[in-house]
C-alpha cells in the first residue's frame, strides 16, 4: 500500500503547475476573476484584506480596484512574527509599499490597522471542501481562527483552476475557506 502524499509533497506538484503557466495567461486570470467580481454583493465600507502578489501567485489588484470602486475599504496584511496573527493594514490602490520582514510588500506601519470583513487569501492549492495548503507558516489560519473570535469573516482563496487538487489531508488547526475564486469557476464551501 502506498503513502498518501504529504502537504508538502501536493504543494510542490501545485505550485510547479502554477509555475507553469505562462505570464500572460496568468494576468489575463486574474483579469476574468475582477470581472466576475465576488459572489455576492458587498456593502459601501466592507473592509476587504487583499494580499501583495509573491512569485506565481493569482495577482488580487484587479479585484480589489473594482472593490473599491464599489465602496469597499482595501487592507493589505502585515507579518509582526511567527506564530502571531496578522495585521492588516490600510491600502489604496496604487500606495508605496514597504518590505516586511518575509520580504513580501506591506502598508507602512503608520497605515491604520483595519479588522477585514473579506480576506482575499493566497494559496498554493485547494480541494472541494474548502480546505487549502499554504506555504506552510500558518499565517491565515491562525489568523482566521483569532479574527473569527472578534467577528464574522468570509474567507475567499484566489487560485488558478490548475491549483486545485483531489484532496488536502488537513488537520484540526485547518481552516476551511468559504469560498474559492479561479479564474473559470467560483466554489462555495459555507454549505459544506
Amino acid at each position: 500500500m502506498s503513502a498518501l502524499p504529504s502537504k508538502a509533497d501536493l504543494r510542490k506538484l501545485a505550485l510547479d503547475a502554477r509555475d507553469a503557466m505562462e505570464a500572460a495567461s496568468r494576468a489575463a486570470a486574474g483579469e476574468k476573476l475582477a470581472a466576475r467580481s465576488l459572489p455576492f454583493e458587498i456593502a459601501p465600507g466592507t473592509v476587504v484584506s487583499g494580499y501583495s502578489p509573491i512569485r506565481s501567485e493569482l495577482d488580487p489588484v484587479p479585484l480589489m480596484r473594482k472593490l473599491a470602486a464599489q465602496g469597499a475599504k482595501l487592507a493589505l496584511p502585515a507579518v509582526l512574527s511567527r506564530g502571531k496573527s496578522l495585521v492588516f493594514r490600510a491600502w489604496v490602490v496604487g500606495d508605496r509599499l514597504t518590505m516586511g520582514p518575509l520580504g513580501i510588500l506591506e502598508p507602512s506601519p503608520a497605515m491604520a490597522e483595519l479588522i477585514p470583513d473579506i480576506m482575499l487569501v493566497p494559496l498554493a492549492a485547494f480541494d472541494r471542501l474548502g480546505h487549502r495548503i499554504g506555504y506552510g507558516a500558518g499565517h491565515y489560519d491562525y489568523t482566521l481562527a483569532h479574527l473569527r473570535k472578534v467577528k464574522p469573516i468570509t474567507a475567499i482563496g484566489l487560485a488558478f483552476a490548475t491549483q486545485e487538487i483531489k484532496a488536502v489531508p488537513a488537520l484540526a488547526h485547518d481552516v476551511a475557506l468559504d469560498y474559492v475564486l479561479t479564474e473559470k469557476k467560483t466554489f462555495d464551501f459555507r454549505s459544506v
